[in-house]
């Protein structure tokens, strides 16, 4: 089998890259190790930014989004117990952010893609990539017990932290960048309405909380917890006792609980990799770089790098340029260095680090209030939030 471009990969930024080059006009086959069953049922983030609402469009599939997401022009800081409103809508001249989960963002790529007829390759095991430092890279892949081999001109690795193109990539040619955080997010999904209209980001000396939301009828909590947590030594009556702990009083009097229909805890980390581009190969999404959920800037850093890569596609194969291709690296990481700093920013100024003690607690204080009460300070916040522009 032969393709032009061979994605690894069918989580959204992989189906996202594959569908915008098949509206160009541009093969791609896609292989995926897990099922779509598997794919569909990780639960993730759904905080979208202008800029990825506007790609959904630009690839066709943003219908469902716009008729069942959620517009957020807002959201709360809650400190000292008390809630103080970010106001996006003012604060970056008419931006907002879509609540739409990660999920049906991937099922609406999944069903456009098959309405379309395009070649996904489900439970592809034992995948490897070859050649991608020379002219004729190509992939091989078992399924149902028997060996593919997919020659393309271009291999993306859009297939995650834990994937198989970034481990190909040779030891001296790449440079990672790390910080692992002391504390994970406690998740808890339910059938519930949620305890507010937009998100509320808390601090407490408890710990960080995040009530957030999937639809008016369905929310999503999180609990900042000790790495060392079991999701399943929480019950349900405890997270949400913890949760009441660290809200305020409106907010715990109007907040309905119920039986959880998935709770986990994910680790928080800061990671990128440089370069992103390897010859013929190029990383985009979770295998070039991990950011901690607090920004809500994963989902939108890796549909921005598929923006690119598709664009640089697109003009190898229509224009006869490789402008886009050999510049790829460097205009992904100058937008990822600041979602990553901001991630790593919001994420220091909202949780409780071990062994900082009061005085830390306290400047965290300082600079909230100094945050929420300054509009300079809160228009930083407001415009790193509905995200930087391409």
């Amino acid at each position: 089998m032969r393709t032009q471009v061979a994605i690894i990969g069918a989580g959204p930024s992989g189906l996202l890259l594959g569908q915008l080059l098949y509206k160009a006009g541009v093969d791609a086959v896609i292989l995926e190790r897990q099922s779509g069953d598997y794919v569909l049922s990780r639960i993730r983030a759904g905080v979208l930014e202008q800029v990825t609402t506007d790609l959904l469009d630009e690839a066709g599939v943003g219908a469902r989004m716009h008729a069942e997401g959620l517009a957020h022009t807002g959201f709360d800081m809650l400190f000292q117990e008390t809630r103080h409103r970010i106001d996006l809508h003012t604060l970056t001249g008419g931006k907002q952010v879509m609540v739409y989960g990660q999920t049906e963002v991937t099922r609406d790529l999944m069903a456009a893609r098959q309405a379309a007829g395009l070649t996904t390759v489900y439970e592809a095991r034992n995948v490897s990539v070859h050649d991608f430092d020379g002219a004729q890279p190509y992939v091989l892949y078992e399924k149902d017990g028997q060996q593919h081999r997919l020659d393309c001109d271009f291999i993306a690795g859009c297939d995650g932290f834990h994937g198989v193109c970034r481990a190909s990539v040779p030891a001296g040619a790449i440079t990672e960048f790390e910080k692992v955080y002391p504390f994970g997010w406690l998740g808890l999904l339910a059938d519930t309405p949620p305890v507010h209209h937009e998100l509320i980001y808390a601090n407490s000396r408890r710990g960080f909380a995040l009530c957030s939301q999937r639809s008016a009828t369905r929310s999503r909590y999180y609990l900042q917890v000790p790495l060392t947590d079991k999701a399943e030594a929480w019950s349900d009556d405890a997270f949400w006792q913890e949760l009441r702990l660290r809200l305020d009083p409106e907010a715990r009097e109007i907040l309905v609980t119920g039986p959880s229909l998935e709770k986990s805890i994910a680790p928080l980390r800061s990671f990128v990799t440089e370069p992103m581009r390897f010859g013929r190969m190029f990383l985009a999404g979770d295998a070039a770089h991990i950011v901690p959920p607090t920004g809500a800037k994963g989902l939108n850093l890796a549909a921005t790098d598929v923006k690119y890569l598709s664009t640089a596609f697109i003009e190898f194969y229509l224009e006869r340029s490789s402008a886009g291709i050999d510049h790829y690296s460097q205009r992904c990481l100058q937008r990822i260095w600041k979602g990553e700093r901001f991630s790593w920013w919001f994420t220091s100024l909202m949780h409780q680090f071990p062994g900082e003690g009061a005085i830390g607690y306290k400047l965290q204080e300082a600079e909230l209030a100094y945050l929420v009460q300054s509009q300079a300070a809160s228009t930083v916040l407001a415009e790193n939030y509905v995200g930087l522009p391409l």
